[in-house]
């Protein structure tokens, strides 16, 4: 699945790596080289960085399943006893 930006979110990365490279490389970046670079950042890299972030949120939801009962759980008959506590 090929990762893609918004128009804006691309213009933000490409200005993004323009002015890293401007503050830590000998060669500054124009507008064609860093987008040439992020096209190959998210070809190459983007699909690492995609797959782990869903392996992250899949382990993180089989967590949350293992205690749903721990997470869910509502006791029940609750009403009188705030009741009270709200009159004291």
């Amino acid at each position: 699945m090929p990762i893609e930006l918004t128009s804006q979110d691309r213009d933000e990365a490409i200005n993004s790596l323009k002015l890293y490279a401007e503050t830590n490389l000998a060669e500054p970046l124009n507008t064609l080289a860093a987008g040439l670079l992020l096209d190959f950042f998210l070809e190459e890299v983007g699909p690492l960085v995609y797959n782990r972030a869903i392996s992250d949120a899949q382990a993180r939801m089989q967590s949350k399943l293992l205690d749903l009962e721990g997470e869910l759980h509502e006791d029940a008959f609750q009403y009188w006893p705030k009741q009270r506590s709200k009159r004291r």
